[in-house]
């Protein structure tokens, strides 16, 4: 087959992560992800999120508006994603002996809800 080829070391680390996590947002993953694995920008981490949306390793969980004071505004939209139907998470044990040390609970996966009609289109930008 031509061109790239659609796995991806980064994407499978994040996997990784959201098993161990069961949901996540993407800054919390990026900033698990650069504690265990060598160092990647966020707007990586975030290109394989969108991108295992789309081969299903990665499923949208919900989008949560949260209130604040941010330096750029006061309010922020966390989307949290949880794994998806052709995820394959392998167990690594880096991730797992992180979560221990820093005494995050691992979880069992999520239980799969339902998207409302729309917010898959809003999450990619069409409106």
């Amino acid at each position: 087959m031509r061109g790239r080829p659609v796995r991806s070391q980064i994407r499978q680390n994040v996997v990784e992560i959201i098993s161990c996590l069961g949901e996540a947002y993407g800054y919390q993953i990026a900033k698990i992800y650069n504690e265990i694995f060598p160092e990647v920008s966020q707007r990586s981490v975030y290109y394989h999120l969108r991108k295992g949306v789309q081969t299903k390793e990665i499923e949208l969980h919900k989008i949560e508006v949260e209130k604040g004071e941010f330096s750029w505004g006061n309010s922020v939209e966390k989307i949290y994603y949880a794994l998806g139907s052709s995820a394959s998470p392998r167990g690594d044990d880096r991730v797992k002996k992180f979560m221990e040390k820093a005494n995050i609970k691992i979880k069992s996966p999520v239980k799969k809800i339902k998207v409302k009609k729309g917010l898959l289109e809003r999450f990619r930008g069409k409106r």
